[in-house]
């Protein structure tokens, strides 16, 4: 290889994956100037991983069946949180707690994915956009069955979660009943850094299924779609039916991950937990290099780590550079929904470089 061809393939590498670059370093800019214990900064992280990966892995599908990223990820962390009211309700405790809630939500978000899936396909090339407005949708209506069916139509009558005057759930639910259920499952501690084994093992089980459903004929079929809609129907694949299994399976998928997440944090507020599940799980993934027609259990993984590590390290480096820990909060939010806008952005600019570079071949 001559130093021609070396210096094209390490610019197009970088290009490709300018914005897990640019995050690593600004990670590392934070961690510096955050000033904490590496041993501090490893531990969050892992609880971090623990906490989001489950929810930014069912992105995947997906994207891969060229539906865009699912901005929707928050109708399936309702259907989790109907599973976990539920348990409250029947004081169901530990691991078996766990379990059932993630039973219950398999109905809902099965129904949920399904409409979902429904409307999606009725505004082809619109998803992103689709998905985002439906997720506010969907909000309105959980707002309107938990404050106004619950004590009426709903018979929920246990003061510990219903407001006092009967009607409507309370806006933060304890769920110490759960709490660290599976995190404690299985737990090791390795160099003064806590390892949640039992909840690593089941997205080790996840990122398995991901990889087995992506080489079995309906994986195909969604990279066919992913490829070429329109190649695909003509090839005899039943296009509508495929996006509705692919956006099905991340639904479910979302709520088994709220069921995880929620379980670590050990408090539901009834009425704002799932407000930014969709958009921090975005952002994690494109953080990793991912875009809105790929994305592989690489790039959640690596996504997770960078964007959460900046989460860690911001209100102690805002601290530090501007005396005011505020300044690291303000950035945080901001990284969240700028990623997304400066990802989508590379992903337009390349694109049109792939286009100019094709049409030069051509010629």
């Amino acid at each position: 290889m001559n130093k021609n061809d070396f210096s094209s393939k390490t610019l197009r590498f970088i290009k490709n994956n300018s914005v897990p670059f640019l995050f690593l370093i600004i990670c590392i800019g934070g961690v510096i100037a955050s000033r904490l214990s590496i041993n501090y900064i490893l531990n969050e992280i892992v609880n971090r991983l623990d906490r989001n990966l489950f929810l930014v892995l069912s992105l995947i599908i997906p994207v891969v069946a060229g539906m865009g990223l699912n901005f929707a990820l928050v109708v399936g962390a309702m259907a989790g949180q109907i599973g976990l009211i539920a348990i409250k309700v029947l004081n169901v405790k530990g691991i078996a707690g766990l379990f059932l809630a993630a039973i219950i939500s398999i109905p809902f978000a099965l129904l949920f994915g399904y409409g979902t899936g429904k409307i999606l396909n009725k505004t082809k090339g619109k998803e992103m956009i689709t998905s985002l407005i439906l997720g506010f949708f969907a909000m309105g209506l959980y707002q309107l069955v938990f404050l106004l069916f619950v004590g009426t139509i709903i018979p929920i009558k246990n003061p510990e979660i219903v407001l006092p005057g009967g009607v409507g759930l309370k806006n933060a639910i304890d769920l110490k009943i759960i709490q660290y259920a599976l995190d404690d499952l299985l737990k090791v501690k390795i160099m003064g850094i806590n390892l949640p084994l039992a909840s690593f093992i089941l997205i080790g089980l996840l990122c398995l299924f991901t990889r087995f459903i992506l080489k079995t004929k309906l994986g195909q079929d969604f990279r066919a779609l992913g490829q070429d809609m329109h190649v695909a129907e003509v090839a005899g694949i039943d296009v509508d039916r495929t996006r509705l299994i692919a956006i099905t399976i991340s639904t479910l998928l979302a709520a088994w991950g709220q069921i995880i997440f929620l379980q670590n944090i050990g408090t539901l507020q009834t009425y704002s937990s799932h407000e930014q599940v969709g958009m921090f799980a975005v952002a994690a993934i494109l953080v990793g290099g991912a875009t809105v027609t790929k994305a592989t259990i690489g790039n959640a993984i690596l996504g997770t780590i960078l964007f959460h590590t900046l989460f860690i390290v911001s209100p102690n480096a805002g601290k530090n550079l501007f005396g005011d820990p505020q300044i690291g909060e303000f950035f945080r939010s901001f990284v969240a929904y700028g990623v997304i806008a400066v990802s989508l952005v590379l992903h337009a600019m390349q694109k049109h470089f792939s286009a100019d570079e094709k049409m030069e071949t051509a010629e």
